[in-house]
Protein backbone atom coordinates (compact mmCIF):
# COMPACT_ATOMS: atom_id res chain seq x y z
CA UNK A 1 0.00 0.00 0.00
CA UNK A 2 3.22 2.34 0.60
CA UNK A 3 3.58 2.27 -3.13
CA UNK A 4 0.14 3.19 -4.03
CA UNK A 5 0.57 6.04 -1.48
CA UNK A 6 3.31 7.11 -3.12
CA UNK A 7 1.98 7.32 -6.78
CA UNK A 8 -0.93 9.11 -5.35
CA UNK A 9 1.09 11.61 -3.92
CA UNK A 10 3.13 12.32 -7.07
CA UNK A 11 -0.28 12.57 -8.50
CA UNK A 12 -0.72 15.21 -6.05
CA UNK A 13 2.65 17.19 -7.10
CA UNK A 14 1.30 16.70 -10.75
CA UNK A 15 -1.52 18.93 -10.14
CA UNK A 16 -0.43 21.55 -7.86
CA UNK A 17 2.29 21.89 -10.82
CA UNK A 18 -0.77 21.78 -13.55
CA UNK A 19 -2.62 24.11 -11.51
CA UNK A 20 0.41 26.19 -11.27
CA UNK A 21 0.37 26.14 -7.44
CA UNK A 22 3.91 24.86 -7.69
CA UNK A 23 6.20 25.83 -10.59
CA UNK A 24 8.32 23.77 -13.14
CA UNK A 25 9.88 24.42 -16.30
CA UNK A 26 8.66 22.65 -19.52
CA UNK A 27 11.40 19.78 -19.33
CA UNK A 28 10.44 18.86 -15.51
CA UNK A 29 6.62 18.95 -16.31
CA UNK A 30 7.50 16.03 -19.05
CA UNK A 31 9.23 14.48 -16.91
CA UNK A 32 6.96 14.47 -14.03
CA UNK A 33 4.15 13.63 -16.37
CA UNK A 34 5.68 10.49 -18.01
CA UNK A 35 6.80 9.50 -14.44
CA UNK A 36 3.44 10.07 -13.24
CA UNK A 37 1.82 8.09 -16.14
CA UNK A 38 4.08 4.64 -16.01
CA UNK A 39 3.72 4.47 -11.98
CA UNK A 40 -0.44 4.91 -12.81
CA UNK A 41 -0.16 2.55 -15.18
CA UNK A 42 1.26 0.09 -12.54
CA UNK A 43 -2.42 -0.13 -11.04
CA UNK A 44 -4.80 -1.58 -13.82
CA UNK A 45 -6.91 -3.15 -11.24
CA UNK A 46 -7.32 -0.08 -8.78
CA UNK A 47 -9.92 2.00 -9.51
CA UNK A 48 -8.82 5.29 -8.68
CA UNK A 49 -5.66 4.90 -10.24
CA UNK A 50 -7.42 3.68 -13.31
CA UNK A 51 -9.14 6.73 -13.28
CA UNK A 52 -6.30 9.21 -12.71
CA UNK A 53 -4.61 7.64 -15.89
CA UNK A 54 -7.28 8.74 -17.70
CA UNK A 55 -6.61 12.07 -16.18
CA UNK A 56 -2.89 12.46 -16.95
CA UNK A 57 -3.53 11.24 -20.66
CA UNK A 58 -5.83 13.56 -20.90
CA UNK A 59 -3.36 16.28 -19.67
CA UNK A 60 -0.75 14.71 -22.09
CA UNK A 61 -2.80 14.90 -24.94
CA UNK A 62 -3.63 18.77 -24.13
CA UNK A 63 0.58 19.54 -24.27
CA UNK A 64 0.74 18.08 -27.51
CA UNK A 65 -2.31 20.21 -29.17
CA UNK A 66 -0.49 22.88 -27.54
CA UNK A 67 2.74 21.87 -29.48
CA UNK A 68 0.76 21.32 -32.50
CA UNK A 69 1.01 17.73 -32.96
CA UNK A 70 -2.81 16.76 -33.51
CA UNK A 71 -2.29 13.12 -34.41
CA UNK A 72 -0.11 12.25 -31.29
CA UNK A 73 -2.56 14.11 -29.36
CA UNK A 74 -5.52 12.62 -30.55
CA UNK A 75 -3.87 9.09 -30.36
CA UNK A 76 -3.34 10.25 -26.59
CA UNK A 77 -6.96 11.41 -25.88
CA UNK A 78 -8.08 7.94 -27.07
CA UNK A 79 -5.97 6.09 -24.72
CA UNK A 80 -7.11 8.19 -22.05
CA UNK A 81 -11.04 8.02 -22.71
CA UNK A 82 -10.71 3.78 -22.62
CA UNK A 83 -8.95 4.66 -19.10
CA UNK A 84 -11.58 6.36 -18.42
CA UNK A 85 -14.08 4.14 -19.16
CA UNK A 86 -12.68 1.35 -17.37
CA UNK A 87 -13.26 3.55 -14.16
CA UNK A 88 -16.30 5.28 -14.55
CA UNK A 89 -18.54 2.19 -13.19
CA UNK A 90 -16.69 2.69 -9.91
CA UNK A 91 -17.62 6.20 -8.66
CA UNK A 92 -19.78 8.80 -9.64
CA UNK A 93 -16.55 11.26 -9.79
CA UNK A 94 -14.69 8.79 -12.27
CA UNK A 95 -18.08 9.20 -14.39
CA UNK A 96 -17.63 12.54 -14.30
CA UNK A 97 -14.52 13.11 -15.28
CA UNK A 98 -15.40 10.20 -18.59
CA UNK A 99 -17.65 12.93 -19.34
CA UNK A 100 -15.91 15.82 -19.40
CA UNK A 101 -13.10 13.68 -21.86
CA UNK A 102 -15.86 12.34 -24.31
CA UNK A 103 -16.85 16.31 -24.52
CA UNK A 104 -13.30 17.45 -24.50
CA UNK A 105 -12.05 14.69 -27.26
CA UNK A 106 -15.18 15.50 -29.16
CA UNK A 107 -14.33 19.60 -29.27
CA UNK A 108 -10.29 18.59 -30.45
CA UNK A 109 -11.77 16.52 -33.10
CA UNK A 110 -14.50 19.25 -34.31
CA UNK A 111 -11.77 21.78 -33.95
CA UNK A 112 -11.59 22.79 -37.52
CA UNK A 113 -15.21 22.54 -38.63
CA UNK A 114 -16.31 25.61 -36.29
CA UNK A 115 -15.28 29.71 -36.03
CA UNK A 116 -14.41 32.01 -33.47
CA UNK A 117 -17.94 31.96 -32.32
CA UNK A 118 -18.63 28.27 -32.48
CA UNK A 119 -20.82 28.52 -35.68
CA UNK A 120 -19.80 26.31 -38.63
CA UNK A 121 -16.53 26.86 -40.33
CA UNK A 122 -17.74 25.22 -44.08
CA UNK A 123 -21.38 26.43 -45.19
CA UNK A 124 -23.77 23.09 -45.40
CA UNK A 125 -26.42 22.53 -47.73
CA UNK A 126 -27.89 22.48 -51.03
CA UNK A 127 -25.92 26.29 -51.63
CA UNK A 128 -22.55 25.66 -50.60
CA UNK A 129 -20.09 24.90 -53.17
CA UNK A 130 -17.58 23.88 -50.67
CA UNK A 131 -17.85 22.00 -47.78
CA UNK A 132 -15.17 20.43 -44.91
CA UNK A 133 -13.00 17.28 -46.49
CA UNK A 134 -14.07 13.44 -46.15
CA UNK A 135 -11.60 13.74 -43.32
CA UNK A 136 -13.06 16.50 -41.22
CA UNK A 137 -16.76 15.23 -41.71
CA UNK A 138 -15.47 12.08 -40.09
CA UNK A 139 -13.72 13.50 -37.41
CA UNK A 140 -17.12 15.57 -36.75
CA UNK A 141 -19.11 12.70 -37.14
CA UNK A 142 -17.05 10.81 -33.93
CA UNK A 143 -17.28 14.34 -32.17
CA UNK A 144 -21.17 13.96 -32.45
CA UNK A 145 -21.39 10.83 -31.36
CA UNK A 146 -18.84 11.35 -28.52
CA UNK A 147 -20.73 14.34 -27.21
CA UNK A 148 -23.47 12.66 -27.27
CA UNK A 149 -22.08 9.51 -25.40
CA UNK A 150 -21.12 12.51 -22.60
CA UNK A 151 -24.57 13.42 -22.41
CA UNK A 152 -26.06 9.61 -21.41
CA UNK A 153 -23.62 9.79 -19.23
CA UNK A 154 -24.24 12.81 -17.32
CA UNK A 155 -27.57 11.72 -18.00
CA UNK A 156 -27.10 8.47 -15.70
CA UNK A 157 -25.84 10.20 -12.94
CA UNK A 158 -28.33 11.35 -10.01
CA UNK A 159 -29.66 14.07 -11.01
CA UNK A 160 -30.45 15.38 -7.63
CA UNK A 161 -27.14 16.99 -7.55
CA UNK A 162 -26.48 19.71 -8.64
CA UNK A 163 -23.09 19.37 -9.97
CA UNK A 164 -24.67 16.74 -12.59
CA UNK A 165 -27.39 18.57 -13.38
CA UNK A 166 -24.93 21.87 -14.95
CA UNK A 167 -22.41 18.67 -16.38
CA UNK A 168 -25.72 17.49 -18.07
CA UNK A 169 -26.92 21.12 -19.50
CA UNK A 170 -23.82 21.93 -20.28
CA UNK A 171 -22.70 18.94 -22.27
CA UNK A 172 -26.24 19.34 -23.64
CA UNK A 173 -24.57 22.89 -25.46
CA UNK A 174 -21.43 21.09 -26.45
CA UNK A 175 -24.02 18.25 -28.62
CA UNK A 176 -25.73 21.43 -30.06
CA UNK A 177 -21.61 22.96 -31.13
CA UNK A 178 -21.13 19.11 -33.02
CA UNK A 179 -24.47 19.12 -34.52
CA UNK A 180 -24.14 22.76 -35.61
CA UNK A 181 -20.91 21.83 -37.72
CA UNK A 182 -22.24 19.04 -39.26
CA UNK A 183 -25.28 21.32 -40.83
CA UNK A 184 -27.85 20.21 -38.85
CA UNK A 185 -29.01 23.62 -37.66
CA UNK A 186 -32.58 22.51 -36.69
CA UNK A 187 -31.33 20.11 -34.09
CA UNK A 188 -28.50 22.22 -33.00
CA UNK A 189 -31.05 24.58 -31.90
CA UNK A 190 -33.27 22.03 -30.11
CA UNK A 191 -30.29 21.12 -28.20
CA UNK A 192 -28.97 24.31 -26.91
CA UNK A 193 -33.05 25.44 -26.41
CA UNK A 194 -32.69 21.76 -24.03
CA UNK A 195 -29.48 23.27 -22.24
CA UNK A 196 -31.17 26.65 -21.80
CA UNK A 197 -34.03 25.24 -19.82
CA UNK A 198 -32.43 23.39 -17.71
CA UNK A 199 -29.44 26.81 -16.96
CA UNK A 200 -32.75 28.66 -15.99
CA UNK A 201 -33.93 25.58 -13.47
CA UNK A 202 -30.48 25.55 -11.84
CA UNK A 203 -30.74 29.18 -11.42
CA UNK A 204 -34.21 28.83 -9.93
CA UNK A 205 -33.29 26.59 -7.62
CA UNK A 206 -30.20 28.18 -6.13
CA UNK A 207 -30.13 31.55 -6.98
CA UNK A 208 -27.44 33.21 -6.02
CA UNK A 209 -26.25 30.12 -5.01
CA UNK A 210 -22.82 28.24 -5.98
CA UNK A 211 -24.01 26.79 -9.34
CA UNK A 212 -25.81 30.70 -10.05
CA UNK A 213 -22.94 32.85 -11.84
CA UNK A 214 -21.78 29.49 -14.23
CA UNK A 215 -25.69 29.58 -14.80
CA UNK A 216 -25.67 33.07 -15.62
CA UNK A 217 -22.77 32.73 -17.73
CA UNK A 218 -23.80 30.02 -19.64
CA UNK A 219 -27.74 31.24 -20.31
CA UNK A 220 -25.68 34.41 -21.74
CA UNK A 221 -23.63 32.07 -24.00
CA UNK A 222 -26.87 29.79 -25.16
CA UNK A 223 -28.73 33.15 -25.91
CA UNK A 224 -26.12 34.67 -28.40
CA UNK A 225 -25.78 31.00 -29.82
CA UNK A 226 -29.50 30.77 -30.09
CA UNK A 227 -29.79 33.89 -32.03
CA UNK A 228 -26.96 33.22 -34.35
CA UNK A 229 -27.99 29.99 -35.29
CA UNK A 230 -31.60 30.74 -35.76
CA UNK A 231 -30.65 33.07 -39.06
CA UNK A 232 -29.31 29.28 -40.27
CA UNK A 233 -32.46 28.04 -40.37
CA UNK A 234 -35.46 27.56 -43.57
CA UNK A 235 -39.39 28.27 -42.53
CA UNK A 236 -39.83 24.87 -41.93
CA UNK A 237 -37.50 24.05 -39.28
CA UNK A 238 -38.38 27.19 -37.67
CA UNK A 239 -41.97 26.01 -38.12
CA UNK A 240 -41.26 22.63 -36.85
CA UNK A 241 -39.21 23.99 -33.73
CA UNK A 242 -42.13 25.50 -32.36
CA UNK A 243 -44.54 22.90 -32.85
CA UNK A 244 -42.64 20.53 -30.63
CA UNK A 245 -41.88 23.59 -28.31
CA UNK A 246 -38.28 24.07 -28.93
CA UNK A 247 -38.57 27.68 -30.05
CA UNK A 248 -38.58 30.22 -26.86
CA UNK A 249 -41.02 33.37 -27.01
CA UNK A 250 -38.33 35.37 -26.84
CA UNK A 251 -37.25 34.51 -30.73
CA UNK A 252 -40.15 34.68 -32.07
CA UNK A 253 -39.62 38.49 -33.53
CA UNK A 254 -36.31 36.61 -34.74
CA UNK A 255 -38.09 33.83 -36.42
CA UNK A 256 -40.64 35.84 -37.70
CA UNK A 257 -37.92 38.10 -39.44
CA UNK A 258 -35.66 35.34 -40.56
CA UNK A 259 -39.56 33.74 -42.47
CA UNK A 260 -40.13 37.27 -43.86
CA UNK A 261 -36.33 37.84 -45.47
CA UNK A 262 -36.48 34.04 -47.07
CA UNK A 263 -39.96 35.78 -48.45
CA UNK A 264 -42.60 33.84 -46.41
CA UNK A 265 -45.82 36.46 -46.91
CA UNK A 266 -47.21 37.34 -43.66
CA UNK A 267 -50.35 34.91 -43.68
CA UNK A 268 -47.92 31.94 -43.89
CA UNK A 269 -45.76 33.15 -41.03
CA UNK A 270 -49.15 33.19 -38.53
CA UNK A 271 -50.23 30.29 -39.82
CA UNK A 272 -46.74 28.07 -39.46
CA UNK A 273 -45.78 29.98 -36.42
CA UNK A 274 -49.56 30.12 -34.49
CA UNK A 275 -49.41 33.52 -34.00
CA UNK A 276 -52.02 35.79 -34.67
CA UNK A 277 -51.87 37.78 -38.39
CA UNK A 278 -51.53 41.63 -36.06
CA UNK A 279 -49.02 39.91 -33.75
CA UNK A 280 -46.65 38.94 -37.16
CA UNK A 281 -47.43 42.42 -38.95
CA UNK A 282 -46.30 44.28 -35.55
CA UNK A 283 -42.88 41.94 -35.35
CA UNK A 284 -42.05 42.63 -38.87
CA UNK A 285 -42.85 46.77 -38.05
CA UNK A 286 -40.60 47.15 -35.21
CA UNK A 287 -37.83 44.08 -35.63
CA UNK A 288 -34.97 45.89 -38.14
CA UNK A 289 -32.71 43.01 -40.09
CA UNK A 290 -29.28 44.16 -41.19
CA UNK A 291 -28.98 43.85 -45.06
CA UNK A 292 -25.16 43.77 -46.39
CA UNK A 293 -24.89 43.92 -49.94
CA UNK A 294 -21.76 43.55 -52.39
CA UNK A 295 -22.10 44.67 -56.12
CA UNK A 296 -18.82 43.38 -58.00
CA UNK A 297 -17.74 43.67 -61.79
CA UNK A 298 -15.44 41.67 -63.43
CA UNK A 299 -12.73 43.38 -65.16
CA UNK A 300 -10.39 42.56 -68.35
CA UNK A 301 -8.20 40.71 -66.08
CA UNK A 302 -11.00 38.63 -64.49
CA UNK A 303 -10.59 39.54 -61.31
CA UNK A 304 -13.68 40.91 -59.70
CA UNK A 305 -13.81 44.27 -57.84
CA UNK A 306 -16.52 46.07 -56.09
CA UNK A 307 -16.88 49.37 -58.62
CA UNK A 308 -17.64 52.16 -55.28
CA UNK A 309 -18.42 52.43 -51.95
CA UNK A 310 -22.19 52.41 -52.10
CA UNK A 311 -22.04 49.15 -53.95
CA UNK A 312 -20.81 47.49 -50.72
CA UNK A 313 -22.94 48.81 -47.89
CA UNK A 314 -25.45 47.99 -45.66
CA UNK A 315 -29.04 49.58 -44.53
CA UNK A 316 -31.39 48.89 -41.77
CA UNK A 317 -34.34 47.80 -43.20
CA UNK A 318 -38.04 46.69 -41.82
CA UNK A 319 -40.58 44.25 -43.23
CA UNK A 320 -38.39 43.36 -46.51
CA UNK A 321 -37.01 40.18 -48.06
CA UNK A 322 -33.76 39.67 -49.36
CA UNK A 323 -35.37 38.97 -52.77
CA UNK A 324 -37.27 42.37 -52.94
CA UNK A 325 -33.82 44.51 -51.58
CA UNK A 326 -31.69 41.97 -53.51
CA UNK A 327 -33.95 42.81 -56.64
CA UNK A 328 -33.96 46.58 -56.33
CA UNK A 329 -29.90 46.89 -55.88
CA UNK A 330 -29.90 45.09 -59.34
CA UNK A 331 -32.54 47.80 -60.86
CA UNK A 332 -30.09 50.80 -59.03
CA UNK A 333 -26.87 49.19 -60.35
CA UNK A 334 -28.02 48.49 -63.91
CA UNK A 335 -29.02 52.11 -64.38
CA UNK A 336 -26.12 53.45 -62.40
CA UNK A 337 -22.86 54.63 -64.38
CA UNK A 338 -20.75 52.00 -62.84
CA UNK A 339 -22.56 49.27 -64.32
CA UNK A 340 -20.76 47.64 -67.75
CA UNK A 341 -22.27 48.99 -71.15
CA UNK A 342 -20.25 46.58 -72.73
CA UNK A 343 -22.38 43.69 -71.49
CA UNK A 344 -19.38 42.55 -69.35
CA UNK A 345 -20.42 40.45 -66.21
CA UNK A 346 -21.24 41.39 -62.88
CA UNK A 347 -23.01 40.23 -59.81
CA UNK A 348 -24.31 40.87 -56.19
CA UNK A 349 -24.56 38.82 -53.24
CA UNK A 350 -26.85 40.00 -50.12
CA UNK A 351 -26.37 38.87 -46.77
CA UNK A 352 -28.38 38.72 -43.45
CA UNK A 353 -26.78 40.73 -40.58
CA UNK A 354 -23.03 40.50 -42.03
CA UNK A 355 -21.05 39.62 -44.80
CA UNK A 356 -19.94 36.16 -45.04
CA UNK A 357 -19.05 33.03 -47.35
CA UNK A 358 -20.76 33.41 -50.57
CA UNK A 359 -22.51 30.19 -49.90
CA UNK A 360 -24.25 31.80 -47.15
CA UNK A 361 -25.86 34.53 -48.99
CA UNK A 362 -29.78 35.22 -49.00
CA UNK A 363 -29.59 36.75 -52.33
CA UNK A 364 -27.24 35.93 -55.37
CA UNK A 365 -27.00 37.14 -59.10
CA UNK A 366 -24.89 37.36 -61.41
CA UNK A 367 -25.46 39.40 -64.69
CA UNK A 368 -23.84 38.75 -67.84
CA UNK A 369 -22.15 35.98 -69.55
CA UNK A 370 -21.67 34.16 -66.73
CA UNK A 371 -25.32 33.70 -65.64
CA UNK A 372 -28.27 34.74 -67.48
CA UNK A 373 -30.08 38.59 -66.24
CA UNK A 374 -32.64 37.65 -63.40
CA UNK A 375 -31.03 34.05 -62.85
CA UNK A 376 -30.03 33.36 -59.43
CA UNK A 377 -25.74 32.02 -59.26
Amino acid sequence: MAEREAVLRLDDQWARVRSGAAHAGPEERERLLDELIGALRAWPADPECTALLGLRLADRAALRFAEGDRATALATIEEALRSAERAAPCAPEYARWYARGLINHGVWLAWPLSDGARLPRHPLGPAATEGPSAMERAAGERARDLTLAAVEVWAGLDQHDAVNRRGLAQAKVFLGDRLAELGFAEDALAWAVDAESDFRHLLLADPGGAESAAAEEALDHIGRQLELRLRFLGFESLVSLRSRGLLPERLLPQAVVAARIQGVAEPGIAAGLGLEAEQVRTMLEVTPWRAVWRVEVRGPDGLWNVPGPSWHAAAEVRNRTAGEIGDELVRGFSESADCPRDGGPWRIRLWWHEEGDPAGARFRRVIGPDGPAGTPS
